[in-house]
């Protein structure tokens, strides 16, 4: 089984990127954790913009509303087009990724919430359903061939889906307040992106400029901002073609490496500069650390396997090609690594409490850093335990 050059792509990007968000994490803890942190934070605090259209915000919120935008309108245009064309096309292709996927999500979010629910922390039920693409998979691809290429496409669309629950749960859940009008202004600008579509426009100039104002409408509606980015991919059109470039395939192309190795680093720089104090460690044992530390770990790793034999005892799927259900625990630890989406959401969850905030944070990159030691062990052990038998 060959990787399409989609994949190939994607794997390459993702080592690479995921190298420079480690990077970037121990650059903002360092500086979270040093003399700079106040100027730093003043930085993250200064508004920027304009008053005309209600356009000034800090630059932390252009960062988490602006730029993140961007990486969902990365994450749409690969949704839609494994939908259309790649992996996610056909049922029996997407089946074993989606049912793994909904067990990723389901199952953490009820063990964070039995460990939560009636205190502050219960907002944040939301945090341990993420699994982050970047970190994920620069893990996966640092064992190179010794994981087969399916357990590789599995832990991709698995986490594409993962994403899509994730955006979908932002918007339902993690709005406070409907503002009608700007919401129908949004419904309008979305209608003309899909007419667009209709009528097969193809240049991307005219999506853009529609979607800078979905963007605008939908962050004044009270809806995450961020969901305008999908909603703008799912309107770029595409063809099933492997010969003939699409504007989606096209416009994911130019995407992958401002999104990959400027916004995400960006992202982690301006959101994981956790300054340690001597309570910390002990919040970890709070149900909040327990409730995300556990979902991301232990959530993961029995809501993807749960999930996916139940779905091929049902004969609904199969187990992808040339692996064992080792390499898929390993799998579904790697999952386990939330970081970037899991951070986001908890900025979402604990908008009005910073030290929330942090204890959350520090929660998910021990979890992060615990779920993918953990999954690279377990994959390494399985593909060196597979080549000594076949050397016997």
């Amino acid at each position: 089984m060959q990787l399409s050059t989609y994949f190939t792509n994607f794997f390459n990007n993702s080592r690479s990127s995921g190298i420079l968000l480690i990077l970037c994490v121990i650059i903002s803890l360092g500086i979270a954790n040093t003399s700079l942190k106040d100027s730093f934070q003043a930085f993250l605090d200064l508004r920027a913009g304009t008053d005309f259209l209600h356009l000034n915000y800090s630059v932390s919120t252009w960062i988490n509303d602006g730029l993140m935008a961007v990486f969902f309108l990365l994450v749409g245009l690969e949704i839609k087009r494994e939908i259309i064309e790649g992996e996610l096309s056909s049922f029996k292709n997407a089946s074993l990724p989606i049912f793994a996927a909904l067990g990723g999500m389901i199952i953490p979010a009820v063990i964070y919430s039995l460990l939560n629910t009636g205190t502050q922390y219960s907002n944040g039920w939301g945090i341990p359903m993420a699994t982050d693409i970047a970190f994920s998979l620069a893990i996966v691809s640092l064992l190179g061939t010794k994981v087969p290429p399916s357990i590789k496409i599995f832990l991709a669309a698995l986490a594409i889906v993962d994403d899509l629950g994730a955006i979908l749960v932002i918007a339902v859940f993690y709005t406070e307040q409907i503002h009608w009008t700007y919401l129908l202004l949004s419904a309008g600008v979305a209608l003309l992106l899909f007419i667009l579509n209709f009528l097969k426009v193809k240049k991307i100039f005219f999506y853009i400029i529609p979607g800078l104002a979905l963007w605008y409408f939908l962050h004044h509606s009270g809806i995450h901002a961020t969901i305008a980015g999908v909603v703008l991919a799912f309107s770029v059109p595409t063809n099933t073609s492997h010969t003939i470039i699409s504007p989606l395939e096209k416009l994911e192309h130019q995407l992958h490496k401002p999104v990959n190795f400027l916004i995400m680093p960006i992202f982690a720089l301006a959101n994981t500069n956790i300054t340690f104090s001597s309570g910390m460690a002990s919040s970890l044992t709070s149900s909040l650390g327990i409730g995300i530390i556990a979902g991301l770990v232990l959530g993961k790793l029995i809501g993807i396997n749960l999930f996916s034999f139940l779905a091929i005892r049902l004969k609904l799927s199969a187990l992808p090609q040339n692996s064992s259900w080792l390499q898929m625990a390993g799998t579904g630890l790697l999952a386990g690594i939330g970081f970037t989406m899991s951070i986001f959401i908890a900025l979402l969850s604990f908008k009005n409490d910073i030290e929330i905030q942090n204890d959350a944070k520090f929660a998910i990159l021990i979890a992060s850093v615990l779920a993918g030691s953990l999954g690279f062990l377990i994959l390494k052990t399985s593909s060196d335990k597979k080549s000594q038998q076949e050397i016997q």
